[in-house]
């Protein structure tokens, strides 16, 4: 069984009407609007703390996560992993943001007393054990990243190639 959650970051354009009518189609499906933007590391923790399933699923919206992973991170959950991982070892996206990106990986890992995970934006499977975790720190300003590196269980890191941004724009800077 399964269920789909829709975080919504105040979308501006036709994306709330959208869910809306798939939420309506299909029982499974569910949403959160937020009210404003929270961001990139706010709303998926948000969301993922209200999820109800044996696992959770995060993956972006903007077609940046390939879903073919998904079953990659399914069958090393089934092995016993608590936590598995999608981890860029390349992407298709602007040569200087990727290399930007790597920098502020990197510092972030210097600058921190636990060991980052670098190049990974929180793409992933999370049992359910893990969502508890997360849902006992009451955290206002999580940073699942730094998160995940610190309190998470032994973790699968399974690496990707990130496809280039099908639509839109970036709104991370």
């Amino acid at each position: 069984d399964y269920e789909i959650l829709f975080i919504d970051n105040k979308s501006q354009d036709r994306t709330r009407r959208i869910i809306t009518d798939i939420c309506a189609q299909d029982p499974k499906v569910k949403a959160i609007f937020n009210s404003k933007n929270f961001g990139q590391f706010n709303s998926p923790y948000y969301g993922m703390i209200h999820t109800t399933g044996d696992c959770t699923i995060t993956i972006c919206a903007d077609f940046q996560d390939p879903v073919e992973m998904i079953p990659k991170f399914v069958a090393e959950w089934e092995k016993g992993y608590k936590i598995v991982i999608g981890k860029k070892t390349t992407s298709q996206e602007n040569p200087v943001m990727y290399f930007l990106r790597d920098c502020y990986y990197k510092t972030i890992k210097k600058m921190s007393n636990v060991e980052m995970i670098e190049q990974f934006t929180g793409f992933g499977l999370y049992d359910k054990s893990f969502i508890q975790t997360l849902r006992d720190l009451h955290d206002p300003t999580p940073f699942l990243r730094g998160i995940v590196a610190e309190l998470g269980p032994e973790r699968k890191e399974i690496e990707y190639t990130q496809p280039k941004r099908r639509a839109g724009k970036t709104h991370n800077n």
